[in-house]
């Protein structure tokens, strides 16, 4: 049985008469307090009891927080508005609300300059609490039930900017936040133009999101706007999406419905940097450099960092080793990133890359220049591995289309 209202077992009918009678004193507190709300806090903990009505009661507290009652009058700041990118676009054919996300065209870091992150998930929370409003919108127009959304995520332009770690760590709280208060609610996650980056994207948020989430994810390959109208009606897919709708000016796009989000001008910025804990704190010599080696065991890794400065400059670059196993010059070794000074003493630094190839991959820091000083580094290096899953998925799709070409 599925779990869901008229198709119950009658363990799962007693579980909910138990589960109702063990919520009375939150009950009057719950806006809708259905059978269909109910069943979606069982189905999410397995109809273990004791666990669904603990994460009930941690939702009733976030949604107190939160301030959810009247969140759909909340406005975000004007940059929020205009630069975070997703919109409410159409419904599939059951009559569940569609939203595209956009996330190639964002500018992360412009935006986390410009605002919190607390301020960026709650905008995202005020989505969640507005799609759930249209799925009761909709239940009351089509006389039948709608309780899920659909979720199609564009990943055309994912690039290593999308990677640096303030941004991935909304990303993160983002979908532990639906989970933990959102369970049962997303129908299908649709990924289209999937980036051969994607992988270790997806690995840095894949254990912040559900089993169950998981396997409804999509991957479409070449052929996805084809793919997009086996799940929702074309008139109900923008033309840019592979559908024929359109703005009522004919912009392909529907920018009326979906932001895409785009470079945050600098007159938003609040300041010039976001606050940065940093794993390791060294002192490099006054004419000497230090070196770390990351071994990175296949291609496609990416390599990501942060580091500041106390005091002056330093330099930095990445080489990767010829020999292992020996100290090797960096004469000796092949230049990955060239080498040069940054004024992480004034504005901290960030930067990664994809590893092409397998090796000893060394980052150094720099301070040979200076015969005065010792430099005073903070950091973090982090080795992102892809997640083997869907890289095999990409592959796979990718092979797929060839053979269908030749």
């Amino acid at each position: 049985m599925s779990g869901r209202v008229g198709d119950l077992s009658s363990q799962q009918q007693e579980a909910l008469a138990r589960f109702r009678d063990s919520l009375q004193d939150l009950l009057p507190t719950i806006p809708k307090a259905d059978d269909y709300f109910l069943l979606r806090w069982l189905r999410a903990q397995k109809f273990h009891l004791k666990d669904a009505e603990d994460m009930l009661r941690k939702h009733m507290k976030f949604r107190k927080q939160q301030d959810l009652d009247n969140i759909l009058t909340w406005q975000p700041s004007e940059v929020v508005q205009l630069y975070d990118s997703g919109g409410l676009c159409g419904y599939d054919y059951e009559g569940c609300p569609v939203w595209f996300d956009i996330i190639g065209t964002l500018d992360p870091k412009g935006l986390l300059l410009s605002t919190s992150k607390q301020e960026l998930v709650r905008k995202r929370i005020k989505t969640c609490e507005m799609l759930l409003h249209q799925c009761e919108l909709q239940s009351e127009k089509l006389g039948k039930k709608i309780e899920t959304m659909v979720m199609v995520f564009d990943l055309e332009g994912l690039s290593l900017k999308h990677l640096w770690k303030p941004a991935v760590e909304v990303y993160q709280q983002y979908f532990s936040m639906v989970e933990a208060n959102y369970p049962e609610t997303i129908k299908d996650l649709i990924v289209v133009r999937a980036p051969k980056l994607f992988p270790v994207a997806f690995n840095l948020v894949k254990s912040f999101i559900s089993e169950e989430t998981r396997k409804k994810i999509v991957i479409l390959g070449a052929n996805w706007k084809q793919e997009m109208s086996k799940f929702i009606s074309p008139d109900q897919i923008p033309v840019e999406f592979g559908g024929t709708m359109t703005d009522p000016d004919g912009n392909p796009k529907c920018l009326t419905k979906i932001k895409y989000g785009g470079e945050v001008p600098k007159s938003y910025y609040l300041h010039n940097q976001v606050r940065v804990q940093y794993e390791h704190t060294v002192s490099v010599g006054r004419g000497s450099s230090l070196q770390l080696e990351n071994e990175i065991l296949f291609p496609g890794c990416v390599l990501r960092w942060q580091f500041a400065s106390e005091g002056a400059d330093i330099g930095f670059g990445v080489f990767l080793k010829t020999k292992t196993g020996e100290r090797q010059r960096v004469g000796e070794m092949t230049e990955v990133l060239p080498s040069q000074r940054y004024n992480a003493h004034m504005v901290p630094e960030d930067g990664s890359l994809t590893c092409l190839q397998a090796g000893v991959y060394v980052m150094r820091f720099d301070n040979t220049y200076s015969l005065m000083h010792a430099k005073k580094v903070s950091y973090t290096v982090d080795v992102l591995l892809p997640d083997k899953a869907s890289e095999e998925k990409i592959q796979h799709l990718e092979a797929t289309e060839l053979s269908s070409v030749l």
